[in-house]
């Protein structure tokens, strides 16, 4: 097996996902296996730091992530449970809610931390 590294070059990180692919199908308990487990580790972290989120605030993230999935506000309704609520947050009218930051997190898979940033809402 061998030696791997914290991956901090784009060189390293082509190395170790060309061997992961050599050995992704490896079974439980072998050599190959705890190094398959260990490159997934590794690229993951690189994968991080490389491709973090944008800075965008809490709704446009929401956005991007609705158009990511195909949704639409009455999707985000169907899940929170008012359409007007979310009408208001999606055009800065009222802030994200504690529940709302529960619920589009996991509906939307967005890190509930970016969802709690501050941004300005539009006055009427």
């Amino acid at each position: 097996m061998k030696q791997w590294f914290l991956i901090e070059t784009k060189a390293d990180y082509e190395k170790a996902t060309a061997r992961f692919e050599q050995i992704h199908t490896a079974k439980k308990g072998t050599e190959d296996h705890k190094e398959k487990m260990l490159l997934a580790l590794l690229i993951s972290q690189y994968e991080k730091k490389q491709w973090s989120l944008p800075p965008v605030d809490p709704i446009e993230m929401i956005k991007i992530r609705m158009e990511d999935f195909g949704y639409n506000a009455s999707d985000l309704a169907k899940e929170y449970g008012d359409k007007g609520t979310i009408s208001k947050v999606l055009n800065y009218k009222q802030p994200l809610s504690l529940t709302m930051i529960r619920k589009f997190s996991k509906l939307l898979r967005i890190p509930t931390d970016a969802l709690t940033k501050e941004y300005k809402l539009h006055s009427s």
